[in-house]
């Protein structure tokens, strides 16, 4: 079946409004449109219930970001898009067995993800089977002995793939990892692939640990922050409660993004008077409008200017780092042509920043999917922690790399060993605990994946979240791979468009989400997540389950384990029935978490050690900060061709859309939008307002088209421009990739715009 734009359910061109965009984030319309959401999906009781516990040290961990709690918090402690995502999963709302007679797959596969997320929570598994285009119900044992079959079944485990999404708890995703490698693969991509691999990968290489080096209060204590490629205003709202603390306290703060972005130009805090009645408080000191994918070339001039002005930390480049001389010898021959035509910048803009940083004695790095989903991504990040590493900013109060992460327990899910590439000592420690001999040799990632199962080499794919065909790239390429399985199985809480895009059989099994209760035969349980700055804490759902026939994920990586490897000598029904049994396990296997259980029980949680930070000592194979060298490439585009970003709408949290405004961009009723530079639209003759196909060119010679998009004249950088994901994954080829993380390359697509009619 040919790829096809999902159809816009709720929207069309003649509905969408466009006003100017805001210059401030929360305050009462945030308020507004938060407890709105709550109350038109779960009424006035369950609301109370659900956001008076969202966050809270006896309640549960938010799905909707990673942004970690401090110890002192707010009855309310939530922002506008996490009671969104609250009211999305406790929504009343439900997906039954009359649902899915009524509406084939052929159907669903082109409804929007909108109206897909509509619908409600999914209720009872559903089988789609081999030559029919109707879901119907199955049960539990029959859905799990069909899996089962099918894995028994291949040639090798490496014919199946087991993903992850970011919302799997530790419990689930330490199981899931241990059967997917007692089963015999390391076939375990999952949501880090498409977002911070590219940070994982130059972290572990520069300073030895794949991990942000900040703790909440060091944002706090810094001097300066730089905002790197990051919108905290949608995607972390309450990370700017913690820029307005480090306002307050003195701290100076740089955003560097193509486009303006309402939070970081002023901030009214909800949860304060201030912040509801008056004119809030204002963010960025300085903002830098970079050309897409001019980062590197931005943090290396900064860096030639902070070793020409001997500017640097000489007794901890000496103590604590490599690699000083060879960088200082490659900064010398840095263009300063190249680096203006990279950035975009006035040479006096970066002079300006220069200044910023030579004032101050700790600087924090926040960075996310703006700098970790380009080509050069890699060598963007080492040259951010070269610029740290010069100043003596890591392991040091108020200091160090903060990357953001988006999936709530995504960093978690990487430290129980939800990785294609584990490492031996984890691998060692998996053998010595359960008896079995993992295996060695690497799995495949994400676009590894879908190459595999195009090409027929995988067979069955598993899926424990996520919506995997809309958050994948080169979305044609993508569907076809899925079709090419024969068995493909979703673990979900609520419908979307993996469900309609199958293999010759699909399997939907639905699970609890965060918010609901979890109860065993051993008594109510809870389980535990990471967040972005490694602290691991408790979640406790307690709402009613919205079905009597929903499974926790522990419970079904249990039972599926027992059907597949009856004889692997893992007691699968006693850590089914029991958490704290799962708790033990993972306390012997995965470093930082001795006596899980009792210190996950204090409220608040526990800090995960990080070398870099608590001791100053890198764990790198020379026991040394590696400073490294990164030649700049400038990323030219062609003449009348433009440089496309992917972003997120106000409205949306990853592939869920909650609905179809960016209240702070100023779009409402609709999608299909790309944001263009008026003086951009002048020289092309295209008109604000002109609907035109976006177009997308790269070295392969294939064409990709994303049709329908109506042009606003924004505010971006000259050459540049943005549009929603996932409405542009279509664009993204496969195989552009970047250096490295081989992650996806979402933020540097270079398309023309081509007027529709």
């Amino acid at each position: 079946m040919p790829w096809r734009s999902p159809a816009d359910d709720d929207a069309d061109d003649t509905r969408m409004e466009v006003t100017p965009p805001e210059r401030a984030a929360a305050g009462l319309p945030g308020v507004r449109a938060g407890l709105g959401a709550s109350l038109r999906e779960m009424g006035p009781r369950r609301t109370a219930l659900t956001l008076l516990r969202v966050n809270q040290k006896d309640g549960f961990d938010c799905p909707g970001c990673a942004w970690p709690e401090g110890d002192h918090r707010h009855v309310a402690e939530f922002c506008e898009n996490g009671a969104k995502a609250v009211a999305e999963e406790a929504t009343t709302r439900r997906v039954t067995r009359e649902f899915f007679a009524a509406h084939p797959a052929s159907e669903l596969a082109g409804r929007s993800d909108h109206w897909l997320g509509r619908q409600g929570r999914l209720t009872e598994p559903m089988l789609k089977r081999a030559g029919r285009d109707h879901y119907e119900p199955v049960s539990w044992d029959e859905a799990l002995g069909l899996v089962a079959a099918e894995l028994t079944a291949l040639s090798a485990p490496d014919e199946a793939v087991f993903y992850t999404s970011g919302r799997t708890s530790n419990e689930a995703a330490f199981l899931y990892q241990l059967f997917v490698r007692a089963f015999g693969t390391n076939n375990l991509p999952d949501c880090s692939n498409m977002c911070h691999e590219s940070s994982g990968s130059a972290l572990t290489e520069t300073i030895g640990v794949g991990k942000g080096s900040v703790l909440l209060e060091d944002l706090h204590r810094a001097d300066l922050i730089f905002v790197v490629g990051q919108n905290p205003g949608t995607n972390h709202p309450r990370m700017l409660t913690a820029l307005e603390h480090a306002k307050k306290a003195g701290a100076r703060i740089v955003a560097v993004n193509p486009l303006p972005e309402a939070g970081l130009i002023r901030f009214k805090n909800p949860q304060k008077a201030s912040g509801l009645v008056g004119s809030g408080t204002p963010l960025a000191d300085l903002f830098l409008q970079i050309r897409v994918n001019g980062d590197l070339a931005l943090f290396q001039a900064l860096n030639r200017l902070l070793v020409e002005r001997d500017a640097v930390d000489h007794e901890f480049l000496a103590a604590c780092t490599s690699g000083f001389d060879e960088l200082a010898a490659h900064l010398r021959t840095l263009d300063w042509e190249q680096v203006l035509e990279a950035t975009g910048l006035s040479r006096e803009r970066i002079d300006e920043t220069l200044a910023e940083v030579l004032r101050a004695d700790r600087i924090v790095v926040c960075w996310a999917m703006g700098l970790t989903q380009h080509k050069n991504s890699v060598p963007t990040i080492r040259e951010v922690v070269n610029f740290l590493l010069l100043r003596g900013n890591i392991g040091r109060t108020g200091a160090g790399v903060c990357p953001v992460r988006g999936h709530s327990n995504v960093q978690g899910d990487r430290t129980m060993g939800i990785n294609e590439k584990p490492a031996p000592a984890f691998l060692d420690a998996l053998a010595a605990e359960f008896g079995f001999e993992p295996p060695r040799e690497h799995g495949v990632d994400t676009v590894e994946a879908i190459r595999a199962m195009r090409e027929g080499r995988i067979r069955v794919f598993f899926g424990m979240g996520g919506n995997f065909v809309r958050a994948a790239p080169d979305s044609a390429v993508t569907e076809a791979a899925m079709r090419a399985c024969r068995l493909t199985v979703q673990v979900s809480t609520k419908l979307n468009r993996s469900h309609a895009v199958v293999g010759e059989q699909a399997l939907i099994l639905p699970t609890l989400g965060r918010t609901e209760q979890d109860v065993r035969g051993s008594g109510p349980q809870f389980v535990s997540v990471e967040d972005s700055m490694g602290m691991v804490h408790a979640s406790r759902g307690r709402l009613r389950p919205a079905s009597p026939h929903l499974l926790s994920e522990v419970a079904i990586v249990c039972r599926l384990a027992r059907a597949v490897l009856p004889g692997s000598g893992i007691d699968w029904a006693a850590l089914e029935d029991d958490y704290d049994l799962i708790r033990d396990r993972i306390a012997r296997v995965v470093p930082g978490f001795a006596d899980f259980n009792a210190r996950v029980r204090r409220p608040g949680g526990f800090t995960l050690p990080h070398a870099p930070r608590d001791e100053r000592r890198f764990p790198t194979a020379s026991g040394k900060a590696r400073l490294t060298v990164n030649p700049l490439e400038v990323l030219r585009v062609p003449e009348g061709r433009l440089l496309l970003q992917t972003l997120r709408s106000h409205d949306q949290y990853n592939t869920t859309i909650y609905g179809l405004d960016d209240r702070y961009r100023g779009v409402r009723a609709g999608r299909r939008v790309v944001f263009v530079h008026p003086a951009d639209l002048e020289a092309f003759g295209i008109a604000d307002g002109a609907l035109v196909d976006l177009v997308g060119e790269w070295a392969d010679g294939v064409e990709r088209r994303a049709p329908r998009f109506r042009v606003i004249g924004y505010p971006t950088a000259r050459g540049c421009a943005a549009a929603y994901f996932p409405e542009t994954n279509v664009l993204v080829p496969l195989d552009s990739t970047a250096d490295v993380s081989n992650t996806p390359t979402s933020k540097s697509v270079i398309v023309r715009l081509e007027p529709v009619g």
